[in-house]
């Protein structure tokens, strides 16, 4: 528990900035799967969101560990009134924060109004390390954050056990991302039952019938136990969105604005 301690006490923006710094490293020192120009904008642009993400949790991360803090102060949730060893709690708190999320993502990819959010993640084009970090703030403040809430509540998983799911997701979200050759093998190994860059990669085609298969981020086998795993071999042409493939629509500001573009688009066609 001491060295879990020590992991945790990091500062997550610094462990951000080091996966960033060693993963877009490598991208360049090493030959690409997918060919790739502008990657300085490219980065510009994704750490944009990063950073509006960064200011808007000066507000709303506090908000969402309080809540948490209090259900587990008041020992709300299934695994309080489970006699284990606090380390197998730790663990299991990991995988239902991932089991959570893969529902909340699954479910960005069906209702429509999270789908606008979340489709600007899938906007890109050039998946590279900085994808990890084109996520809509609104999307992570008001959905994802209350998805841990929620989380919480339901299982009794504490602020440990999110701090350790998010020290593991980031690893595994510039794994999934980067424009890195990975040997073959590991999608029938770890594969099995950890998310592998392969399984991520088909997440990003363009092919709506593949976008909309493998959500877990952690764990591949909730997309195996509940029927959304695919597979196929995913070429550079194969990312992105039909709708975002201009250059004028891959833009931080026309991204931001997007989802609300969508809505009023929607309200103008409805009154014609």
């Amino acid at each position: 528990m001491e060295l879990i301690n020590y992991i945790l006490s990091i500062d997550p923006n610094y462990m951000l900035i080091g996966l960033l710094s060693l993963f877009f490293f490598l991208e360049q020192v090493t030959v690409n799967p997918y060919p790739f120009k502008n990657r300085g904008k490219h980065l510009f642009q994704n750490l944009l969101f990063q950073l509006s993400l960064t200011l808007l949790n000066l507000i709303f991360l506090g908000i969402q560990l309080q809540w948490i803090e209090w259900l587990t102060l008041n020992q709300i949730g299934l695994l309080h009134w489970a006699e284990w060893p606090y380390w197998v709690k730790l663990a299991l708190g990991v995988a239902l924060y991932d089991l959570t999320t893969y529902w909340i993502h699954r479910a960005s990819h069906k209702v429509p109004l999270l789908w606008r959010l979340h489709r600007v993640h899938h906007s890109d084009t050039h998946m590279d390390s900085t994808t990890t970090l084109r996520f809509h703030p609104l999307e992570i403040i008001f959905i994802y954050q209350t998805g841990n809430v929620i989380t919480a509540g339901l299982f009794g998983t504490d602020m440990t056990a999110l701090a350790l799911y998010y020290f593991i997701v980031y690893i595994f979200f510039f794994l999934e991302h980067s424009n890195l050759k990975y040997p073959k093998w590991l999608n029938h190994t770890l594969g099995l039952v950890l998310v592998m860059p392969d399984h991520h990669r088909v997440h990003h085609h363009k092919d709506q019938q593949y976008t909309d298969s493998n959500f877990a981020d952690i764990f591949i086998l909730w997309d195996r136990i509940f029927k959304t795993f695919k597979w196929i071999p995913v070429k550079k042409n194969d990312f992105g969105l039909d709708e975002f493939d201009s250059e004028d629509k891959q833009t931080f500001l026309y991204l931001m604005k997007s989802p609300f573009l969508s809505i009023r688009k929607k309200s103008e066609d409805s009154k014609a």
